[in-house]
């Protein structure tokens, strides 16, 4: 499994660099870029719990075996499990509006994605890194665990934000107002980065690094498109506001 691990670890980056370079050029065809020409599709609650169910079996599957039940590991086990228990089994049935189409090709890629990542995060954090009582008053894991929380509110609050406009206009976008959305497109992406930001910080590995760089590499091209999505879409569209990151970018 180690040398598994060692493979994998560096693939993750190379991905990140590729998909980072590729997303801008290309957007991936789901959401407000689904479009022809992907392939078959299902239905998007359908490839959400797939492609996404492996983050959640693998992490817990590599807790349960590592027979070292820390406080500050199940600490790192709820912070993930939060994410993607929600991602996976609520997120699904809480869209609002007309179900989309999602492409089975883009569903299988994200599916074979998180194998990766859950394998070596789980294996990573919890059979190479050991974290003891006293890592609960560290710097790294105060500060990566407030990180991570901070952006699963504003991830999950913008979500709800979306879901309202969702049901207020199922057929059409419209235009996100409030909160977060004042000053950035897209704050359930921001929200995110800052979720692995700290899982990064929190655990101090290799493989939360490898995650938080893959993270801003999907998102952050993503966040630019959405942005010009939205400024070519709505007239109205606020000037001041910025893609993703508050008064930057």
């Amino acid at each position: 499994m180690t040398y598994l691990y060692n493979l994998l670890v560096p693939l993750v980056f190379i991905l990140a660099l590729i998909v980072f370079i590729i997303l801008f050029f290309v957007s991936a065809p789901y959401g407000k870029f689904l479009r022809k020409g992907w392939g078959p599709v299902i239905r998007s609650k359908w490839a959400w719990m797939v492609m996404e169910f492996p983050s959640p079996a693998l992490i817990l599957i590599f807790f349960i075996t590592s027979g070292s039940y820390s406080i500050p590991g199940f600490v790192f086990l709820l912070l993930w499990l939060a994410h993607y228990i929600h991602r996976t089994f609520i997120y699904p049935f809480l869209q609002a509006g007309k179900e989309k189409d999602f492409p089975v090709v883009v569903a299988l890629m994200a599916f074979a994605f998180n194998c990766i990542n859950g394998l070596i995060n789980g294996y990573g954090v919890f059979h190479l890194y050991s974290y003891d009582l006293s890592y609960i008053i560290s710097v790294k894991f105060i500060a990566g665990t407030a990180l991570f929380i901070t952006g699963f509110i504003i991830n999950k609050m913008s979500d709800e934000q979306l879901r309202k406009l969702r049901k207020q206009s199922p057929d059409k976008y419209l235009l996100p107002r409030g909160g977060l959305f004042n000053y950035i497109s897209n704050p359930h992406y921001f929200g995110e980065i800052l979720e692995w930001a700290g899982w990064a910080v929190a655990t101090w590995s290799l493989p939360g690094i490898a995650f938080f760089v893959f993270t801003f590499a999907n998102l952050f091209p993503r966040a630019v498109a959405s942005h010009r999505w939205y400024k070519s879409h709505f007239r109205d569209y606020p000037e001041n506001r910025k893609a993703i990151i508050p008064f930057i970018i």
